[in-house]
């Protein structure tokens, strides 16, 4: 393949990981006002709506922060002098990407379950509430500053250097090295997610503000070095 095809493929990844994300935020905006929403964040008993609007906030919020990562396993795929599969493979990495926030989504649903039949069972009133909404709030607080969390986070920081690590031939290995980076992102942010329960799963403004952090801390200087990300951009 040769660089003018390199840089069109590269472009048309990146524009179609934008326009995903501009209509996943599109389609977010439009819900905020349900009312069936803002009763309960597991939509009542009901899995798929859950997992749905789940995997279209996961595209909203990931795919910019994520795009780095996709960008740099694009370049080094090409690189490596396979003939146009290497637009297929990215994708088929972002599809395992996304299999680990889809699972995500699926505990997150079995948790918040749990959580509204114990404050059912204990008939907590909204003033307890808003007290283990707060703890919530502080553990997250402490949770940025451990660090597992920036051990993972390095990860996500060193696109280049995770890529050539995790390398795996094939688009089973594309699919595994996908996974693989969405276990370290997951372990790095899931606290932030978290904290959409307490502050309101259709929260457009808190979606917004979390999705800029995880940007932030992957792509500024503190902590840990973040080495070959401008070159990934």
């Amino acid at each position: 393949m040769n660089n003018v095809d390199t840089v069109l493929q590269r472009n048309l990844v990146l524009g179609l990981l934008v326009a995903f994300a501009g209509v996943a935020w599109a389609v977010l905006g439009s819900q905020a006002m349900s009312a069936e929403m803002a009763a309960s964040p597991t939509i009542g008993t009901r899995a798929p709506p859950f997992l749905l609007f789940w995997t279209v906030m996961m595209i909203a919020m990931m795919f910019p922060t994520a795009a780095p990562m996709i960008l740099t396993f694009h370049r080094i795929r090409s690189g490596k002098g396979y003939r146009g599969d290497a637009f297929v493979a990215t994708w088929i990495f972002i599809a395992g990407y996304m299999v680990v926030w889809t699972l995500a989504g699926a505990v997150a649903y079995l948790a918040s379950l749990g959580g509204e039949a114990i404050a059912t069972w204990a008939a907590l009133s909204p003033t307890d509430s808003a007290r283990i909404g707060g703890a919530i709030l502080i553990a997250a607080g402490i949770y940025q500053v451990e660090p597992l969390k920036y051990a993972c986070l390095s990860k996500c920081r060193a696109p280049s250097t995770f890529i050539v690590t995790f390398w795996r031939e094939g688009a089973a290995g594309a699919m595994q090295m996908g996974f693989l980076h969405g276990v370290y992102c997951l372990e790095c942010c899931w606290f932030l997610f978290v904290l959409l329960f307490p502050l309101g799963m259709m929260n457009i403004a808190a979606m917004a503000a979390i999705t800029l952090l995880i940007f932030a801390e992957k792509a500024l200087s503190w902590g840990a070095a973040r080495p070959g990300l401008r070159r990934a951009l």
